[in-house]
């Protein structure tokens, strides 16, 4: 998979871009659907929930329910309350994961727990999560409640295991594999397989892209993890650095522990394990980890899962909706350039 860097100055079509204007309708559909779900007599929870999605993003998981939908044929308006129920999971975890972190910016604005207070945060994601299962019921799919519902547990449980083996420079590659595959690869893969289920397409399809979903998730997730040490902030819509602050043990410095000396290593356990840190430690945390190329090695791993990602959808004839979903595999990895 090559990469495509603009000229200066030249604005180039993304995979984004394509993907949008081949479900402009439904995805319209599902942002008056979303306006609509959010409404309720408490007002801090429209407000609040506002506040989030009003920030942006680019309704990454909902628009490849609606594609998946797509590239199956499906004809019906089921896709768009399961995309907008997938966008209000992810928007929930999101807010929990801010109190959880304390983040201080979130799509590049205060973080919502700064502005409205923790409390306020976690009470309105559980509002978020109870709209999601509502617009599940409505498409009257058990398959479909038991895919979402399965998949907003394992984030649950990916959120634990993540505070688990934070602050821990023990964590091995495995573990921080299972932290992603739970936390952000589990929405992926059920925002992709759903759509194969409501057109009732035969299992191996519904396999198809359940395993794209999930290994564009990992990989997505790999180049966040990446960024955060490389990035800017407009890219990554936080602070940078700020996996380092919080002491999170993404991949680039499970390698760089593995593969630096006792002092090294000793700089990792003060600033990471202990909490100690300096102004100039986040620099210096980038220096080990260029040091040992360790941000290229997870860049690296994280295009070998888009590989995956993209060879399951040669099970699907070729058409503009498949094409757009491979593009989107390079136009996710090439975020880390």
């Amino acid at each position: 998979m090559g990469v495509v860097i603009p000229l200066e100055g030249e604005k180039r079509e993304t995979a984004v871009d394509r993907l949008k204007a081949l479900i402009d309708d439904d995805l319209s559909a599902v942002n008056e659907e979303i306006l609509t779900r959010m409404h309720s007599q408490v007002d801090l929870i429209p407000e609040l929930a506002d506040y989030l999605v009003s920030a942006g993003g680019k309704r990454l998981r909902p628009m490849l329910t609606l594609a998946a939908a797509k590239l199956c044929g499906f004809d019906g308006r089921s896709h768009i309350a399961l995309a907008t129920a997938v966008e209000f999971i992810h928007t929930a975890t999101l807010l929990h994961d801010d109190v959880v972190d304390g983040s201080e910016l979130r799509r590049g604005k205060t973080a919502a727990n700064l502005v409205y207070g923790n409390q306020s945060t976690v009470l309105v994601g559980d509002y978020l999560f109870s709209r999601s299962f509502q617009l599940m019921v409505t498409t009257g799919h058990l398959r479909v409640l038991d895919i979402l519902s399965n998949a907003a547990a394992v984030i649950a449980e990916g959120e634990v295991l993540q505070m688990a083996t934070a602050n821990n420079t023990a964590t091995t590659e495995d573990t921080y594999l299972q932290v992603i595959q739970a936390k952000t690869a589990a929405l992926f893969a059920a925002a992709t397989q759903v759509g194969a289920v409501i057109a009732s397409r035969p299992d191996a399809e519904e396999e198809a892209l359940e395993s794209y979903g999930r290994n564009l998730g990992i990989a997505f997730q790999l180049v966040d993890d990446a960024l955060d040490y490389s990035g800017s902030q407009a890219k990554l819509g936080k602070s940078v650095g700020d996996d380092f602050r919080e002491g999170k043990i993404t991949l680039p410095v499970v390698l760089a522990f593995r593969r630096g000396d006792d002092e090294e290593r000793a700089f990792w356990k003060r600033t990471m394990e202990k909490g100690e840190q300096t102004d100039a430690d986040l620099e210096h945390a980038m220096a080990l980890l260029e040091k040992h190329g360790t941000v290229a090695a997870t860049i690296e791993r994280a295009r070998h899962y888009g590989s995956m990602a993209e060879d399951a959808l040669a099970i699907f004839p070729e058409s503009e909706t498949r094409t757009v979903l491979q593009d989107l595999v390079e136009f996710c990895i090439s975020r880390a350039h």
